[in-house]
C-alpha cells in the first residue's frame, strides 16, 4: 500500500536537481519486523519500516523516488512478502509489487510525509476532508468517459479472448445435482447450456440458480437430498424458474429466461452495455455460420472484468490522458457507502455477523442485488466476504444433503472451502477480501476490480479494517460510461 506526494526543485547555485517524489509504503499485516527493498535500492539496501502510531501491527516508511516505474516487496520476520492487494508481477525476483510514479506536473496533492506528532489517521482525515479533495472540472471529466468510449468502441469482443483457456458447456438435460458438482470441480461460477435437439445455446447456468434452487428446497421444511436434485434435470428447472420468479418478492431479482449473448464482432462498449443493461453478470460470445444444423461455436465468456482489463492494458502508459483516474474514490460518485449518522440510505447495505444464517445470506444476496456480503465482527471491522459464487462449495463432500439454510451459519459455510487453519478472510493461501481505501484513486480500484474473481471491492477504514462502503464492477462501468 502506498501514497505519492510529490518533490523537486534547484540546488543552492539554481542548478536543476532531479525530481524526487515522497511515497508512503505500508505493511498492514503484522510482524515482529519489516523491512523495505525493491529496485530503488537495487535490492541490496533494505529499509527499516516502523510501526505505525496506536496501530503496532501496521508499519510505514516514507521514501524519495524518482519518477517512473520501480518494483518493490517486504522482508517480514526474514520472509520476503508482496502485498497481495497491490499491483503485482512476476519479474527476475520473483513475485513482486509495482508502482509507477508520474512526473510532477502530473501528480495531484495527496498525503505528505507524516509530520512529529501527527499519526497516520489524522493525516488520512486531513486528507479527507472536502477542502483538500481535488476536484476534477467537468471538462476533464467530460474528456476522461469520452476517450474511454472511444476506445472501447474501436474494439471488438475478439480482444477479450486469451490465449488458451477452458469454457464448460452443459447439455440441458443434464441432471441439476451433477451440473452442481461439475461447477464446483471447475471451480467456474457460470456455464452455457446447449440444447441438442435444437442446434443451439438457450441459456446460462449460474451460481444463482443454486440459490434459488436450495431456497426452494429449503422452503419445503426438508433436508436438501441428493435425491430432490438428481431428478430434477437442468431444463426442468429453467421451466420451473420462470414459475418460481413469479412467486419472489418484488425485491428480488427476476432472472431472464432467455439466452443473453453477443457476438465477436461486437463492440466491447456494446457487451458492457449489454451486461449492464441486462443485469448479468457474463455474456456468452457465440460464433454462429447460419447454416441450418451447425452448431454455433462458442469462443468466450465475456463479463466487465475482462473488459476493465482492456482499458487498464491499453491506457496504462497514457494515464495521465484520463484526469479522472487520478481522482480519490471517496470525492466521485461511485459505490454505495455506510450511511452517516442523520443520513438514510437509498439502498439497503448488505453486511452480516458471521453467525448469521446461510438462508439470511442467500435472502440477502437476492434482496439487494449484489454478488457478495461482507462478513463483519460487532465493530463492523470486515472479517471475511461470502459471494455468490460460494454455493457451490456446497457440493464438497455433498454437504447441501446434510444442513437446513437456518441452522448452518456463514462461518461454518465458509469454512467448508478453506483449510482448519486458515484465518478469516483467505482460501488456499489466497485473499479472498479484496480491500481499499477512501482514499484510493481510481486507477487502483479499476487495476484491482480488473483481476480474475473479483467483483467487489470492500472500501476499509485505514488501519481498523471498518467497512465504509463497496465498489462493484458495475458501479465503476456505470460511471465511465455515463452520458
Amino acid at each position: 500500500m502506498f501514497s505519492p506526494g510529490a518533490g523537486g526543485g534547484r540546488d543552492d547555485s539554481g542548478a536543476s536537481r532531479p525530481v524526487l517524489i515522497p511515497m508512503r509504503f505500508v505493511w498492514a499485516y503484522g510482524g515482529r519486523s519489516v523491512y523495505l527493498s525493491g529496485t530503488f535500492t537495487r535490492w541490496s539496501d533494505h529499509i527499516h519500516m516502523s510501526p505505525m502510531e496506536g496501530c503496532p501491527t501496521v508499519f510505514q516508511v516514507i521514501c524519495n523516488l524518482a519518477p517512473g516505474y520501480h518494483q518493490f516487496k517486504f522482508i517480514v520476520d526474514g520472509e520476503w512478502r508482496h502485498d497481495e492487494l497491490q499491483p503485482f508481477v512476476s519479474g527476475t525476483n520473483g513475485i513482486v509489487n509495482t508502482v509507477f510514479l508520474a512526473r510532477e506536473s502530473d501528480m495531484i496533492p495527496t498525503i505528505v510525509p507524516q509530520a512529529p506528532g501527527i499519526s497516520n489517521m489524522e493525516l488520512d482525515d486531513a486528507f479527507l476532508r472536502p477542502d483538500t479533495i481535488p476536484r476534477i472540472s467537468d471538462a476533464d471529466l467530460k474528456v476522461s468517459r469520452q476517450r474511454i468510449s472511444v476506445f472501447l468502441s474501436g474494439q471488438t469482443a475478439y480482444e477479450l479472448m486469451p490465449e488458451s483457456g477452458k469454457v464448460m458447456t452443459l447439455d440441458i438435460n443434464l441432471p441439476v445435482k451433477q451440473a452442481f458438482h461439475l461447477l464446483y470441480e471447475q471451480a467456474i461460477p457460470v456455464a452455457p447450456l446447449l440444447d441438442l435437439c435444437k442446434c443451439q445455446f438457450v441459456g446460462v447456468l449460474s451460481a444463482l440458480d443454486f440459490i434459488l434452487i436450495l431456497r426452494e428446497l429449503g422452503n419445503r421444511g426438508s433436508s436438501l437430498t441428493e435425491e430432490e436434485l438428481e431428478t430434477h434435470s437442468i431444463a426442468a428447472w429453467k421451466e420451473g424458474k420462470v414459475q418460481l420468479n413469479r412467486q419472489i418478492d418484488d425485491r428480488e431479482r427476476a432472472v431472464s429466461s432467455h439466452l443473453i449473448s453477443a457476438g465477436p464482432y461486437d463492440s466491447l462498449k456494446d457487451v458492457a452495455l449489454k451486461i449492464l443493461q441486462k443485469n448479468v453478470s457474463t455474456v456468452p460470445i457465440i460464433h454462429s455460420t447460419g447454416q441450418e444444423g451447425s452448431f454455433p461455436e462458442l469462443l468466450h465468456l465475456a463479463c466487465l472484468s475482462g473488459i476493465l482489463k482492456c482499458i487498464c492494458r491499453h491506457f496504462r502508459h497514457s494515464y495521465s490522458s484520463l484526469p479522472i483516474l487520478q481522482q480519490p474514490i471517496c470525492s466521485i460518485p461511485l459505490g454505495s457507502w455506510v450511511p452517516k449518522i442523520g443520513e438514510s440510505s437509498g439502498r439497503p447495505f448488505a453486511m452480516l455477523g458471521p453467525n448469521a444464517s446461510l438462508g439470511a445470506a442467500l435472502s440477502l444476496l437476492l434482496q439487494a442485488d449484489v454478488s457478495s456480503i461482507p462478513i463483519v465482527d460487532d465493530n463492523d471491522s470486515l472479517l471475511d466476504i461470502y459471494s455468490r459464487s460460494d454455493i457451490t462449495a456446497l457440493a464438497k463432500d455433498k454437504a447441501y444433503a446434510q444442513i437446513h439454510l437456518d441452522e448452518v451459519t456463514i462461518q461454518q459455510v465458509l469454512q467448508l472451502g478453506q483449510d482448519s487453519n486458515s484465518p478469516y478472510g483467505f482460501f488456499n493461501g489466497q485473499q479472498r477480501c479484496q480491500m481499499c481505501l477512501s482514499s484510493d484513486p481510481l486507477q487502483k480500484v479499476m487495476e484491482r476490480l480488473a483481476n480474475p474473481g473479483v467483483r467487489r471491492l470492500v472500501i476499509v477504514e485505514a488501519g481498523s479494517k471498518r467497512v465504509q462502503g463497496i465498489i462493484s464492477l458495475g458501479d465503476v462501468f456505470r460511471f465511465l460510461l455515463a452520458s
